[in-house]
């Protein structure tokens, strides 16, 4: 199985030498293309007006002065266009990328470009908590994410679909089990704006949250992350809602 590595921190980060143990687990043939710096964030972003500056950092490691989705893209049409990869694995993301975080995720876009192509590809990521924000609990997510890739993988990836996977904020032994849930939804009242002042007494604002008691939804990948639970998420490349369409479409008279 050949397989193509990516990330959204950026070559660097510890979490794509966890997800290139994972796959080294998995299979000897794996390929590392991740952007030359963070790009978390960036969403499903394509750099349409700057080059891509492609750097050889070792034997099938790949710099890209680009986004995730540019990575995958790379590699896929460029740097292994002579044998595709079978799988696209994409993380291991610092922090959770669950409820609204998938929207905004380039590690979760790493595996919808995969999926755009045509590749299985899966999205993984390690939620961190106050006391773990600079020291992520990386061996969780590479002690259960050969096994739990295998599994998905066994039970197949069907075509438009892109699995999201989160490993909780425990030691791998703390793990509570596998949860196959919803994407959940956060309260848009913990977003806020900071707003401060530069030197000039301009002023300037950073995009914040606030943390306050939550209570997430059973069932959800935030119940299960709180849970001590490993979050596994299919999602659909197709957005399209059918309830709704069918609604509009008498509406319309259609």
């Amino acid at each position: 199985m050949r397989i193509l590595c990516t990330n959204d921190d950026g070559i660097y980060a510890p979490g794509l030498k966890t997800l290139e143990a994972i796959a080294r687990n998995l299979s000897d043939d794996v390929w590392v293309v991740a952007p030359e710096t963070d790009q978390s964030g960036v969403a499903h972003s394509l750099s349409l007006n700057d080059p891509l500056r492609l750097r050889e950092i070792s034997n099938r490691h790949f710099a890209v002065k680009g986004t995730p989705t540019d990575c995958v893209i790379m590699g896929v049409r460029h740097l292994m266009r002579d044998a595709r990869p079978d799988l696209v694995l994409s993380g291991v993301n610092r922090g959770q990328n669950v409820a609204e975080d998938v929207t905004y995720s380039g590690t979760v876009a790493g595996a919808i470009e995969g999926t755009i192509l045509g590749i299985p590809s899966i999205a993984l990521s390690q939620a961190y908590g106050p006391g773990t924000r600079n020291a992520p609990r990386w061996q969780c997510a590479e002690h259960h994410g050969p096994k739990v890739v295998r599994k998905i993988l066994e039970a197949g990836v069907d075509k438009g679909i892109l699995v999201n996977v989160n490993f909780p904020d425990c030691e791998p032994e703390d793990v509570e089990g596998t949860a196959l849930v919803n994407q959940g939804q956060r309260t848009q009242e913990l977003l806020r704006l900071d707003e401060r002042q530069d030197g000039r007494g301009n002023p300037y604002f950073w995009i914040a949250f606030e943390r306050r008691p939550f209570t997430p939804g059973n069932g959800t990948d935030l119940w299960a992350i709180a849970n001590r639970r490993i979050a596994v998420t299919p999602l659909r490349i197709d957005m399209t809602d059918e309830p709704t369409l069918t609604r509009y479409a008498q509406a319309f008279g259609g």
